[in-house]
């Protein structure tokens, strides 16, 4: 039965092997990905149901993240950006840092500014309601790896010891390369996978000052009192819904209600001081708030603001937008449109 099942499919691709080789040869053409990222517009996702804390509090509105469909592009997807005007084609080069990234490269790049971000809220947000906060160790993670850089660390690597030193800081790191000669190996103990490796790095020289050709994040683990889980899924990274996720968390943790029953979306990176940082992606991430209905768009000062009052001239948005440049400045202009 085999056998005649067998000799039976070696005569149908005898008989077909232009077509069935045409056939492999369009889906491989199809599915290969091209030297290109496609932007789309985005939507909201509830970011309070993404936080977890015991006994917490509950707002009447909500506080949302906005996000931007992004996928790498093949030539199907290709030609219909260069058709549909609400998808924009970006080059490999414009998102990766040099020719050698990877997908998986960035991906891993920016989930490590999530995590940093998350930290950054968590940290915030408990610091504002008077909850308690306390760092347990600190991660020094790579995140970039120069072109000029002689070394086998990955991106993701997460510093441990350098020349058996237990580095505290990234200013650790660079006194220990300044005080390298051009052409010195430094070592490196990290930790990849969840397991201990020793790698290596060169000191090369550029205008007189001394690298080894690394970038690193600095982020840490915490207890807190409450407890608090964040459950982002595997696809969602990137630090710019930081601002957002501090004003959900701040709600959660203090018994008056900051949204005053009112959908609230917007983006905005957030640092360990409180800050707010500009994102890319505006057009997109206003235009989600505005179809999912939002009353407000939170967005960072400066270009971004412009931007988005821009667009809500231009397309007649009704939605409110505020400009922030720190949290404190958020909380007062919430404050504000609730009176």
């Amino acid at each position: 039965m085999i056998n005649k099942f067998y000799e039976t499919l070696k005569e149908i691709i005898k008989k077909n092997y232009l077509y069935i080789s045409f056939i492999f040869v369009m889906l491989a053409t199809c599915l290969a990905p091209l030297p290109y990222y496609i932007y789309s517009g985005g939507g909201t996702l509830n970011v309070d149901k993404k936080v977890k804390i015991e006994d917490s509090y509950k707002g009447t509105g909500s506080f949302n993240l906005c996000y931007v469909t992004e996928i790498r592009a093949t030539l199907p997807t290709y030609l219909l950006a260069k058709i549909l005007p609400s998808w924009d084609l970006t080059p490999k080069e414009e998102i990766v840092l040099n020719e050698e990234e990877t997908d998986k490269d960035v991906y891993t790049r920016d989930r490590i500014f999530l995590d940093d971000a998350n930290v950054n809220a968590i940290h915030l947000a408990y610091q504002k309601a008077g909850k308690d906060f306390t760092v347990t160790k600190t991660n020094h993670y790579v995140i970039y790896i120069d072109e000029n850089a002689n070394t086998n660390l990955k991106i993701g690597d997460i510093i441990k010891t350098v020349d058996q030193q237990v580095i505290s800081s990234l200013a650790e790191i660079k006194e220990i390369v300044s005080k390298k000669e051009v052409g010195e190996q430094i070592t490196f103990t990290v930790e990849r996978n969840k397991k201990i490796k020793e790698c290596h790095a060169t000191v090369y020289e550029i205008s007189g000052d001394k690298y080894v050709g690394l970038s690193m994040q600095t982020t840490y683990d915490y207890d807190t009192n409450p407890d608090i889980k964040l459950n982002f899924s595997n696809n969602e990274s990137g630090p710019s819904g930081g601002l957002l996720l501090t004003l959900s968390i701040y709600n959660h943790l203090i018994e008056e209600d900051i949204t005053h029953g009112m959908k609230i979306a917007g983006t905005g990176t957030i640092d360990w001081d409180g800050n707010v940082g500009a994102i890319g992606g505006v057009k997109y991430k206003l235009n989600g708030a505005v179809r999912n209905k939002a009353d407000v768009f939170i967005v960072p000062n400066g270009e971004n603001y412009e931007e988005a009052i821009a667009l809500q001239k231009k397309y007649n948005y009704k939605i409110k937008i505020i400009g922030v440049s720190t949290l404190e400045e958020a909380l007062e202009k919430l404050e504000e449109m609730s009176k």
